[in-house]
């Protein structure tokens, strides 16, 4: 990229972080914040640290101390919610260095404002974490101290957007999205850069029986790897309120994708016909089925709440590609699945959010639910994928229960895919079929100790070349407060499973490993 190229793309963000920056230099903006800084320390003593079958196995201690800083706003103008943290490991045995991370920097944050009132406003995110290069492997965010099956990546995305209604009966909306996708060059995953627009023309709610929307987007793509790609889509949609709870929908459209296909139609007419039913406050359904130019398609979404459950249920059919799901995730978030759970019985927003982070801390769910290993490849892919979660809470127990299928078929040259996976494994992506469960159990033991209990199971299959890889990990955790800002755990863990030996084979092999991990986590 030359330095021409940097300095325009700088004078394009200009007017967007001039923008940022009067909204948060505004005297009313600093009010209100909340800053949580905290320090979390974890001894792990591991029998098999890299993972290694029979004799190649050996054990070691990791040190890992992570200080950290959540920091949380919520006015009318601005929302912010931010975490991140810095996570340091030592390790006992140098015989581990070679599939050892010494560090890393992890954040999640989150921010909309409006910039000008009933006209402009404006959201941003950005995120950094580690991520599995391969479906065929232990999933690299449960054991941050290795490198095996992993790469640390980095996202941002900022997007401002115009609104306006018109009277009570529609409201357009104008949207410009800049978002980027960085990665550790050792997997050859390519950095890449999007530029999207989308407008938009709806009726608001309550304006009739029939609603109706027009949509268009177009999104120019520039990879590393695989050069640059777009895609356009245009839709109109309609929807009819035959009784309050119940209505028909249908949708009507076309779809363009650029990119280097192995075959077959890259553009054409869409059509969907479904419908959309809330009986009540807490339950909807909306269901559709219809066709694209590369096949018949349906979607799904439910959501049932009680007073001490709540139940989702979704299945999509569509072409996306790696870097979408980082930039805009398409698992079942944990902390939103929780907030659902925990409205009944703590209606005020801001004690509902730290009662969530306190129980996904203790309990050691993952920031997601119901979501596959997201391997890492640089071509556009269609994905069916079905994914469901359940909630319990009662007076001492609670649990969360989640499952997953999907299967990713190839549509874009797997010649983009060669640096990243080699020419012995260029075809390992190209059709994969994933299937994957997991359970976590909560039993409160006293107002300040409790036992978590998990499992967690998942299948990969490799269409193409017959590979298959299973991975199982049990856990069984005592957590218990110390203190008012102290908090320890000491976790037992057995994992089994496949992994790929690393040297261009597509004979995986099997290992086992069991690990004894204690825990001290201060909010300072």
């Amino acid at each position: 990229m030359t330095t021409t190229t940097v300095e325009r793309r700088a004078l394009r963000l200009a007017p967007l972080a001039a923008a940022l920056a009067s909204l948060l230099a505004a005297p009313s903006c600093w009010a209100d914040w909340r800053f949580t800084p905290s320090l979390n320390i974890v001894e792990t003593y591991t029998d098999n640290v890299d993972l290694r079958s029979g004799s190649e196995k050996h054990s070691d201690l990791i040190s890992e101390v992570a200080p950290g800083l959540s920091l949380m706003h919520d006015s009318r103008r601005l929302k912010v919610s931010a975490q991140g943290s810095l996570r340091q490991f030592f390790y006992l045995k140098e015989a581990s260095a070679r599939n050892r991370n010494e560090r890393f920097v992890q954040y999640d944050a989150d921010l909309s404002g409006i910039l000008a009132e009933d006209l402009l406003y404006v959201d941003a995110s950005a995120s950094a974490g580690r991520q599995s290069t391969s479906a065929f492997g232990p999933r690299a965010e449960e054991r941050p101290y290795s490198n095996l099956n992993g790469t640390e990546f980095r996202t941002w995305r900022i997007s401002p957007y115009l609104m306006q209604k018109f009277g009570r009966s529609a409201r357009a909306t104008l949207r410009y999205t800049r978002d980027s996708v960085e990665s550790d060059q050792r997997n050859r995953f390519g950095d890449s850069l999007a530029d999207t627009v989308t407008a938009s023309l709806d009726s608001l709610p309550g304006a009739g029986k029939l609603g109706w929307g027009v949509n268009y987007n177009r999104q120019d793509l520039e990879q590393e790897f695989a050069g640059e790609s777009s895609s356009e889509n245009v839709s109109g949609r309609l929807r009819y309120q035959l009784v309050h709870s119940f209505a028909l929908t249908a949708n009507l459209g076309y779809d363009r994708y650029d990119y280097q296909a192995l075959g077959g139609r890259t553009a054409g007419r869409n059509w969907s016909t479904g419908f959309s039913w809330t009986p009540s406050q807490r339950t909807t359904i909306e269901a559709s089925i219809g066709r694209h130019f590369f096949g018949t398609t349906g979607s799904l979404l439910a959501s049932v709440r009680s007073r001490k459950t709540v139940w989702l249920l979704s299945y999509s059919d569509a072409i996306t590609n790696s870097r979408s799901q980082f930039t805009l995730p398409s698992a079942i978030d944990t902390a939103a699945m929780l907030d659902r759970l925990f409205l009944a019985s703590i209606p005020d927003p801001v004690q509902r959010r730290q009662a969530v982070e306190a129980y996904i801390q203790a309990s050691g769910l993952p920031p997601s639910l119901a979501d596959s290993v997201n391997y890492l490849t640089n071509r556009y892919i269609r994905q069916k994928q079905l994914q469901g979660s359940a909630a319990f809470r009662g007076r001492r127990s609670s649990a969360v229960l989640s499952a997953y299928g999907n299967e990713r078929i190839a549509l874009s040259s797997q010649e983009t895919d060669s640096a990243l996976l080699g020419s012995q494994l260029a075809s390992l992506n190209d059709n994969v079929r994933q299937y994957g469960a997991s359970a976590n159990a909560t039993y409160r033991l006293s107002q300040r100790s409790s036992l978590v209990g998990s499992a967690d199971f998942s299948r990969s299959e490799s269409i193409s070349t017959g590979l298959e890889s299973r991975q199982r990990l049990l856990r069984l955790a005592f957590n218990t407060k110390l203190g008012r800002d102290l908090r320890g755990s000491l976790e037992l863990r057995r994992r089994r499973g496949d992994t790929d030996p690393g040297n261009g084979s597509l004979a995986l092999r099997s290992y086992t490993e069991n690990a004894i991990a204690a825990t001290l986590f201060m909010q300072l």
